[in-house]
């Protein structure tokens, strides 16, 4: 078994937050700039942490805007969903005896408000949301907090996730990166050891190894 550990980050590749994440930003920066910016123009935050999204976009308030996008995010909760094979997929690589962990962009409560009522939550054996580690991603500092709080050598986990961002904290850290294909918007320029283009290729590139 070439890895124990199977990251995964959460929006994006677990979780398809897209319509939500970004609607929801359109509807904060009109309440707090008094702007009407066009959805693409808005990816960018996709990936990165709320307060870090709001401070590029000339937001001031930050901790005030990062509390009303979360209210504007559950008007758009009926958008979030698994993405297709996901639950099929953690319980495959389970039961293969990977242990499975989290590293987000999320605050705790975001976490709790946004992923656990999704219900696999009991796949993952170590979480790291956004105020676990001194910084973010893209950052190496959560993925180190991964290892040192598993007692795991870089060369034992691989990190899954959508963004550039996710690759930069996991090579940075001296961890292997897989692109999940299915929820990136551009793979162009990703650096990545692994390509999945769907959630069961997961399963498939290591279900065979013993």
């Amino acid at each position: 078994m070439k890895y124990k550990h199977i990251i995964f980050d959460v929006d994006g590749t677990l979780l398809d937050t897209e319509f939500a994440v970004l609607h929801s930003l359109q509807d904060t920066v009109m309440q707090y700039s008094h702007i009407s910016i066009p959805i693409d123009k808005l990816c960018f935050a996709l990936g990165i942490p709320g307060k870090v999204a709001l401070e590029r976009l000339g937001i001031e308030d930050t901790i005030g805007a990062n509390e009303y996008w979360n209210e504007m995010m559950q008007k758009y909760h009926k958008s979030i969903g698994l993405f297709d094979g996901i639950n099929d997929t953690l319980s495959a690589l389970r039961d293969k005896g990977y242990r499975l962990g989290i590293i987000t962009s999320k605050t705790k409560s975001e976490f709790e408000m946004d992923f656990v009522p999704h219900g696999i939550s009991h796949y993952f054996d170590s979480i790291i949301c956004v105020d676990d580690s001194p910084k973010p991603k893209p950052y190496p500092d959560p993925i180190l907090t991964y290892l040192n709080r598993n007692q795991i050598l870089a060369s034992e986990a691989i990190y899954i996730g959508d963004t550039e961002y996710d690759s930069l904290c996991a090579h940075s850290a001296g961890v292997d990166f897989g692109l999940a294909l299915w929820g990136c918007r551009n793979s162009a320029g990703i650096n990545s050891e692994y390509r999945f283009n769907t959630p069961n290729e997961i399963v498939i590139e290591y279900g065979q190894e013993t």
